[in-house]
């Protein structure tokens, strides 16, 4: 793998002694879109801070586009784009007064600059508002913009920190549809962080796992999925107390369970096949449950089988997938 970036025993440890990330290695290849998961707390924004050189490793190795983040950071900024989860745009200034700026400050002639600006606005629906001051714009539009202020010198990595936390849906699948686009058309190497698990599992091509600030899975979704080996049941009942005796009935079928409050998680190697008799046995102790459906494994489901924890993150709309 031709690794544009490479890590690997990464420590980030604070004055307190706690490490935020504790000694994880990996690799992204160049053009590819990356996934770093986890909850919150996780360490996820930590790392970017550290590949992004906005902060200094405490240990270990960690190489962006070829370059040391420790010894060459100014070369590293000349090649990436970050995008943090704080959007810190200037309110004052209009869209395009910001592009132009960013452009000049980024070593671009004027002309340049101008053109880069205009093209960045239209590509991301911002044409409309570009004489706007930024103060003025919607969280989505922000979000756009910020994006555009990242890729206004055509990086070649862009470094993307939860960058759908609170947006809509709409703007969700805009936003996703312009990052699929970055990659396929310009072939930009794309790391991004999100606690979506449902977003990564539609757009990266690779994904790591963070948890208590290691590294606990790492690979393609589908690959990762896969290895689990079971679909699930989904069943909800009226209440706890009839979830509870469904489990107890119901625990012979199936791999393992999973209850919560009064809905039920089956895992099982052939879930649609044994679906008539869950209900037959469930109907045998007069329990009918108010909803059923068969799944296969969700990346929530891998975190869960790697970590023994339930996932702690949002679930957002499905606007990542409707995007591609």
């Amino acid at each position: 793998m031709n690794r544009t970036i490479a890590v690997e025993n990464l420590v980030k440890a604070y004055p307190s002694g706690q490490r935020a990330v504790d000694g994880i290695s990996f690799g992204v290849a160049a053009g590819e879109v990356f996934g770093f998961l986890g909850p919150n707390g996780a360490g996820k924004s930590t790392t970017v801070r550290v590949l992004a050189t906005l902060s200094l490793p405490s240990s270990g190795s960690v190489h962006v586009g070829g370059y040391d983040v420790a010894q060459q950071p100014a070369a590293i900024r000349r090649v990436i784009g970050v995008a943090l989860q704080e959007i810190g745009v200037d309110p004052i200034m209009t869209a395009r007064e910001l592009l132009i700026l960013h452009g000049r400050l980024f070593g671009l002639a004027a002309p340049r600059a101008q053109q880069r600006a205009a093209e960045l606005l239209d590509i991301l629906g911002l044409e409309a508002v570009a004489k706007r001051p930024a103060g003025t714009y919607s969280g989505g539009m922000r979000r756009r913009l910020d994006l555009a202020l990242a890729l206004v010198h055509e990086p070649a990595i862009l470094f993307l920190d939860e960058p759908t936390t609170g947006l809509d849906p709409a703007s969700r699948r805009d936003l996703w549809a312009e990052v699929s686009r970055l990659n396929r058309e310009a072939g930009t190497t794309i790391f991004l962080t999100t606690q979506y698990l449902e977003e990564a599992d539609a757009v990266a091509d690779r994904i790591a796992i963070m948890n208590g600030g290691q590294i606990v899975a790492e690979g393609r979704p589908a690959a990762l999925k896969a290895a689990i080996g079971s679909e699930t049941i989904m069943l909800e009942f009226a209440d706890a107390a009839s979830a509870e005796r469904a489990a107890a009935r119901v625990a012979t079928f199936a791999q393992r369970i999973q209850r919560d409050a009064q809905a039920l998680r089956l895992y099982l190697p052939d879930a649609a096949r044994a679906v008539p008799s869950v209900v037959n046995a469930l109907g045998d102790i007069g329990l009918t449950p108010q909803r059923l459906m068969v799944a296969r494994p969700t990346l929530d489901d891998v975190f869960l089988h790697v970590t023994g924890q339930q996932f702690a993150g949002t679930t957002p709309t499905s606007a990542a997938s409707a995007a591609l």
